[in-house]
């Protein structure tokens, strides 16, 4: 019997043994460490809060209490209002929730009809009073921080990483890539391609505020004929907005006269609109201007303290980076 024979070292079989699972191992490695740079570069990207700039905190007695802080601002600037309608010498807002079509064709929309005496009434607030990507908070959370009357969810400009966005007369992006809207100081909206107009032509106009997501949906006047080939950014995750879908919508009518529409879709009562639907609505309502906004799961509006429509079609907000906000005067 051989059992006690030694190995022979020079035996050939034994040397493949220990280097099949030795190249095994090292291919195992290489697997999991390439998984792991991408799983951690998505997160970096889509996840992981990169926080540029600090805002001072001017609302920083605004308390998760807040909800009756509007209504309080109302009361000291003799204003009067409802769950539908706010009225005072400086600003009337006119909500109306209108419902068309039937069945699997049913569309559910909100519609804000908003005139100001000042433009300095309309702002732009960012999520945890930050500016960066992946910074998130509720639309209404943002609103009642900010002792908002009315306000609808912004461009989401934190999930990408390009686009020029000037906020409340300040510039934190200078990468012009896409059509965008501004608002000025004189109570006035404009839509432009970013790549024709430069941040420092727009504050010399008096921009005040910028957004970058689009399409526009209304230009002087006239609706833009084709929204087939409409494209935002090419983020992973991000899906064709041409289908109905959820919306958000900022037209102007006239210098400090503006309607905001925001769209329900995605649930029974509500397919959502396509892009052409919502540029005609936009037109029905008087637009001379009008601008798309982030839609899906951000379309949001708020008003005195609640949520209006029905985000994500079960009354559950989806963080986003920024919102369009109206404030009474300067002090309150």
């Amino acid at each position: 019997m051989r059992m006690y024979d030694k190995p022979n070292p020079k035996d050939p079989h034994r040397k493949a043994i220990p280097n099949k699972r030795r190249k095994w191992l090292i291919a195992t490695l290489v697997v999991i460490l390439g998984i792991g740079g991408i799983v951690y570069s998505l997160a970096d990207r889509y996840l992981i809060r990169h926080v540029e700039v600090v805002l001072a905190d001017d609302n920083a007695s605004a308390t998760s209490s807040s909800a009756n802080d509007a209504s309080n601002a109302a009361a000291e600037v003799n204003a009067t209002s409802d769950d539908w309608n706010y009225s005072s010498d400086d600003m009337q807002v006119s909500i109306e929730k209108v419902q068309t079509g039937s069945g699997a064709d049913q569309i559910t929309y909100y519609v804000a009809d908003v005139q100001m005496t000042d433009a300095s009434s309309l702002k732009s607030a960012l999520a945890d009073n930050s500016f960066g990507t992946n910074i998130t908070e509720n639309t209404s959370e943002i609103a009642a921080a900010n002792n908002a009357i009315f306000a609808i969810n912004g461009d989401y400009y934190g999930f990408r990483s390009d686009g020029v966005i000037i906020r409340n007369g300040t510039v934190y992006r200078d990468d012009p890539v896409r059509d965008a809207m501004a608002l000025f100081a004189d109570g006035t909206m404009k839509t432009y391609n970013e790549t024709e107009v430069s941040s420092s032509e727009l504050l010399a106009e008096g921009a005040t505020n910028t957004l970058s997501f689009g399409p526009i949906l209304i230009q002087d006047g006239e609706i833009v004929s084709d929204f087939s080939s409409v494209k935002i950014d090419n983020n992973f995750g991000n899906r064709s907005i041409q289908d109905a879908n959820p919306r958000t919508a900022i037209g102007m009518i006239a210098p400090n006269h503006y309607v905001f529409v925001v769209v329900d879709g995605r649930q029974d009562d509500s397919r959502g609109m396509t892009l052409a639907e919502l540029a005609d609505v936009m037109k029905g309502l008087g637009a001379t201007e009008a601008y798309n906004l982030d839609g899906g799961g951000s379309s949001t509006m708020y008003f005195m303290g609640r949520v209006v429509n029905n985000p994500l079609g079960r009354n559950q907000e989806r963080g986003v980076s920024d919102i369009l906000y109206l404030k009474e005067g300067q002090s309150s």
